[in-house]
């Protein structure tokens, strides 16, 4: 990505990634963008990921980049519909969130897969994170989330994997 070298933090929700990341970014300076501000549970890979791309394209131009969050304060998300997000050039970008790590993402220059082996103890984090009113779709993204990280091989093709606890 030009002078800018991308992390992606990636792992299943609830295990911990958004806390990881956001400590890391503290640490290194790094703007943080996250897969959050773009998926849906509806569209949790595809459609948003050009949208996405189009930014980090701009950053690895050395040049400012803007894009409109996902809403989700009414319950339900509505894509494009929240903030702007401005994101300028630094010499560390993190991605963080489901699918940062994807195969397709040949822009990063590191990979971090965090973990939390236990899927009910990682659906009750999210629930507690985010309310008992999107269980069943936590339900719902985890058997994703399996399926997804077993076909792209997320976390053994992970430069670095850390496994958090309870």
């Amino acid at each position: 990505m030009g002078s800018t070298r991308l992390i992606a933090v990636d792992g299943p929700s609830g295990a911990g990634k958004s806390t990881f990341a956001e400590a890391l970014a503290e640490h290194t300076n790094a703007q943080l963008i996250r897969t959050d501000h773009f998926a849906t549970w509806d569209d949790p890979t595809t459609k948003w990921w050009p949208r996405l791309i189009e930014v980090l394209d701009r950053i690895a131009r050395n040049t400012p980049a803007a894009y409109r969050k996902t809403d989700w304060s009414h319950g339900f998300p509505r894509p494009e519909q929240g903030e702007w997000v401005h994101v300028a050039p630094k010499p560390v970008i993190i991605l963080e969130g489901f699918s940062a790590a994807r195969k397709a993402n040949h822009r990063a220059s590191l990979t971090i897969f965090v973990d939390h082996g236990d899927e009910a103890a990682r659906l009750e984090r999210a629930v507690r994170r985010d309310g008992e009113q999107n269980r069943a779709n936590f339900q719902r993204w985890q058997a994703f989330e399996r399926g997804w990280f077993a076909v792209d091989e997320t976390k053994a093709r992970a430069d670095y994997v850390v496994v958090t606890a309870s």
